[in-house]
């Protein structure tokens, strides 16, 4: 089950550890606040029940694009219901196409088996009209739950696409009033504005960690440092307390070798690392995870003094780069910053079997980076089975080993599906 500057020249490969001393040390203990986070769903669940047992509705979300300050503002709690267990697939398959995403299957097995305890608190599933397989699902949930679907325009950068978009959100506010008998006032959405704000700004902090040489952190470890429920207080201090304690330092001088990695594609949700794990054990670092799970849904925040803030808030959300949007020329803006920014040496794009806007833009994504960013790209193709995992692991220390050697052949080896 889940959840979603400017740094100086990097150190010289041939003197990693004078340039990047470890001052964590190897075998250091994370710190407490880091290691929080391997407890998420425990957390998360137990902040759910004592909302529920307090009154307080429960509304399941199924993408980045659900607004979750309306849902705070409304007095609710905003969860992730993204499946991310392989177990939950095979019932879902006895209604669902075996070649559809395995994120959908897995979703649909949880209702199927009513395992997921969030779903089954759950006074409302916010449903977003984003890719086929999705919609077609929500139609089989909805027969037994309460569902609102929130229609999404797919033609980003077009204005009346966006003022539709803007009409959905405030068609959205009028059913949440309705359906737990509350107003969403101004004074209620800033308040909520400002706690997304402040979380996203955690986030984005932590990430940005990644810049360095030597980083605090693996790739994998800050993958974990996202929660299935925003806003948590306790969530927020720790992210705190983790940027306190993680500033300044540096991790193991060995980091300084690794290939760095820009990670984009589908998001990693809670149970499938499986591929991060792989990246990572294979030499490389996940300095950079451009996904619903990494830093996409943190890079914008809502002015929380805008004169008309609902219209804020459906532009900040309209603006997410997702590959469901036609002409999605915002995903390669924020490749080209985010190359730039963490100085990847290379591209690795996930994609779920069955992603089909995924895997289709994957082409153009290709010759971005290829073309444009002038890096090495692979697509790695895959569901949550760890069946192919060997291959994979073949695959990309090919792709490290021409990375370090120099010699990077622009040929369609290195993107073929695994």
């Amino acid at each position: 089950m889940s959840a979603c500057g400017e740094v100086s020249a990097p150190c010289s490969a041939q003197q990693p550890s004078s340039c990047c001393a470890d001052t964590t040390g190897r075998d250091a203990e994370r710190p407490a606040a880091v290691a929080w986070f391997d407890s998420m769903i425990e957390h998360c669940l137990e902040y759910a029940r004592a909302a529920h047992e307090q009154g307080r509705p429960i509304v399941g979300i199924m993408c980045e694009f659900t607004p979750r300050e309306l849902i705070f503002a409304a007095g609710a709690v905003p969860v992730c219901l993204c499946g991310g267990s392989a177990a939950t697939i095979p019932v879902a398959e006895e209604d669902l196409p075996v070649l559809l995403c395995p994120l959908i299957k897995s979703t649909y097995g949880y209702h199927i088996q009513k395992s997921n305890p969030f779903l089954e608190m759950a006074a409302l599933i916010v449903a977003e009209n984003t890719c086929d397989g999705k919609k077609k699902m929500y139609e089989l949930m909805s027969a037994e739950r309460p569902m609102y679907v929130l229609e999404l325009p797919k033609r980003q950068g077009d204005r009346h696409a966006l003022r539709y978009w803007e009409d959905e959100i405030r068609r959205f506010i009028k059913e949440l009033e309705t359906r737990f008998s509350t107003t969403i006032t101004n004074d209620r959405l800033r308040q909520a504005v400002q706690l997304m704000n402040r979380e996203r700004g955690l986030r984005r902090q932590l990430a940005a960690l990644m810049q360095a040489d030597c980083p605090p952190l693996t790739g994998r470890q800050l993958l974990n440092l996202k929660s299935s429920i925003s806003g948590i207080p306790e969530d927020l201090e720790h992210y705190e307390a983790a940027l306190q304690a993680l500033e300044g330092t540096t991790g193991p001088a060995e980091r300084a070798n690794r290939v760095r990695v820009l990670m984009t594609g589908v998001p990693v949700v809670h149970g499938t690392e499986r591929v991060v794990d792989i990246i990572e054990d294979s030499d490389g670092l996940v300095v950079c995870q451009e996904t619903c799970t990494g830093v996409k849904p943190l890079l914008e925040d809502i002015d929380p003094d805008a004169p008309d803030l609902v219209a804020a808030l459906a532009a900040k959300y309209f603006h997410l780069p997702c590959s469901v949007m036609m002409g999605n020329d915002a995903r390669m803006d924020s490749l080209r910053h985010l190359a730039r920014t963490y100085r990847a040496e290379c591209v690795i794009d996930l994609v779920w079997q069955g992603c089909l806007t995924y895997d289709v833009e994957a082409t153009r994504v290709k010759r971005f980076a290829e073309d444009e960013l002038g890096l090495p790209y692979m697509r790695i193709q895959t569901d949550y089975s760890p069946a192919d995992s060997a291959r994979i692991v073949v695959r990309v220390q090919a792709l490290f080993e021409t990375i370090r050697q120099g010699a990077v052949p622009h040929s369609a080896c290195l993107s073929s599906k695994i």
